[in-house]
């Protein structure tokens, strides 16, 4: 197997990056500034609230600072999903009510539209095809879940979610074992970086400063502190999810959780032949461990998972690069997935960090008494629900401004949601590792006894992680 990734660029950021080329840098911060809105991170998050606050008001200065360059992390690393997941739903229906989870729910899915809609009227070509998403069981006990997963998700309004036995899956995509699936239409493949890097583009030309290879060190009320100076702004929006531990005093607020991704060679028309996904849907699994997966626009498989889950201290990886063990135990995934496909060979590998909160909830939070606000913990779901979370800021600011009340977005269950930190080292890390060392252990048991019963170590772990 080694010979099979041998070949295979590690790191360099992500296959995205490789595809579409690294980005002319941006100037840094040249010296104190102000604002009325500072930005800390270029990503989806930091560019779309930027995007939508310079829209609702032209007048406001806005300036993003960005440590790298806009899409560095999980940006331009992700599986390149755009889907109507959001973290922490569950428990939001726990806390406020099932009503207003189905209202959250239902903003979600309407985001998958208008994401793709912004594409469209900015003129920016990322590849988006809406295919769905469309989630697999290869086992009696993912068949279960799976079963118990689609009549949850109708539970929260999504009506138009398909059901399908061995043999319709089979009609759709070729995965080995498969036996069952469920697709919602409300889901999009896309190339993520040149979703940022035109985002970037559409929020420079409506006269938003970025200003690139400026690490913000500290946030304060009215402040982002650099190297280069210091901005002072009425409001201060941290957009920095998995990079969030490397601020003054953030070291605990959200986990830096690894995921890492493989991008095959281009099959050719035989291969695709092979194992079919003509629909182009975004795949996924129902192993406790879960992959991902997309056809890419230019006829490869683009597929992730976990890997080293997370580093001790929560320490970010450098410039992507990612384990060979990890890249094997992808490339295993791919192969029991589409046996077809043994001798595909892996072109690029690579890793990032999403943002986990502790009780693995997504949250968007203004502090009216200081203007310091937040978005993030999407715990991967993030291409989508970065819009979702631009737009409720946009909201909040210019409900607090005075430029707008309340509204729809506001009032939605994951605004200004609490979440306690994490524990401190080691207990974070090995946590974090027995989680994953015990998911993959029950998958493995699910495999192998082909029992109906989702093995009780998925609940132990999902005890330790506190998902439930």
């Amino acid at each position: 197997m080694s010979s099979s990734v041998s070949g295979a660029v590690n790191g360099g950021i992500s296959f995205w990056y490789a595809d579409d080329g690294l980005p002319a840098m941006r100037e840094p911060l040249d010296g104190d500034a102000s604002a009325d809105v500072v930005i800390v991170g270029g990503g989806y998050t930091g560019l779309w609230t930027a995007y939508y606050l310079k829209k609702a008001a032209p007048f406001l200065r806005i300036t993003v600072l960005e440590q790298k360059f806009c899409g560095y992390g999980a940006s331009g690393r992700n599986g390149g999903w755009l889907y109507n997941g959001v973290a922490g739903r569950d428990r939001y229906a726990k806390l406020h009510g099932h009503e207003a989870a189905v209202r959250l729910q239902k903003a979600m899915n309407d985001t998958v539209g208008e994401v793709v809609a912004v594409t469209e009227a900015e003129g920016i070509d990322a590849d988006v095809h809406r295919g769905g998403v469309l989630e697999v069981a290869t086992t009696p006990a993912q068949l279960a879940r799976l079963k118990a997963f689609h009549e949850h998700e109708l539970s929260y309004g999504e009506k138009d979610r398909e059901l399908y036995g061995a043999r319709e899956t089979r009609e759709r995509i070729r995965v080995a074992d498969a036996v069952g699936s469920s697709w919602t239409p409300h889901g999009a493949r896309l190339h993520p970086v040149k979703l940022v890097k035109g985002l970037a583009a559409a929020v420079e030309a409506l006269g938003v400063t970025i200003h690139e290879s400026t690490p913000v060190t500290e946030i304060r009320p009215k402040h982002a502190v650099t190297p280069y100076g210091t901005v002072r702004a009425s409001y201060v929006l941290r957009c920095t999810e998995g990079f969030t531990a490397s601020l003054k005093g953030q070291k605990r607020t959200w986990l830096p959780m690894n995921s890492s991704m493989i991008a095959t060679e281009p099959l050719t028309d035989e291969q695709w032949a092979a194992i079919g996904w003509d629909g182009r849907e975004t795949l996924g699994d129902m192993a406790h461990a879960y992959m991902y997966a997309q056809r890419t626009a230019d006829g490869r498989i683009a597929l992730g998972g976990r890997g080293v889950p997370y580093r001790y201290g929560s320490r970010t990886d450098n410039d992507g690069r990612t384990q060979d063990a990890t890249i094997d135990a992808l490339r295993e995934i791919l192969v029991r997935f589409f046996p077809a496909l043994a001798g595909l060979r892996v072109e690029h590998a690579w890793s990032g960090v999403l943002g986990v909160p502790r009780d693995w909830c997504a949250t968007v939070t203004l502090d009216r008494s200081t203007g310091l606000g937040w978005a993030g913990g999407y715990v991967g779901s993030g291409v989508a629900t970065t819009n979702l979370a631009a737009r409720t800021l946009r909201d909040l600011v210019q409900q607090d401004s005075g430029q707008g009340g309340r509204t729809g977005l506001t009032d939605l269950p994951w605004v200004d949601h609490k979440v306690r930190k994490w524990e401190p080292e080691p207990l974070r890390w090995l946590g974090v590792q027995g989680m994953y060392a015990t998911y993959r252990a029950a998958d493995d048991r699910e495999r192998r006894t082909h029992s109906a019963e989702s093995s009780r170590l998925a609940r132990l772990a999902d005890r330790v992680a506190g998902r439930h």
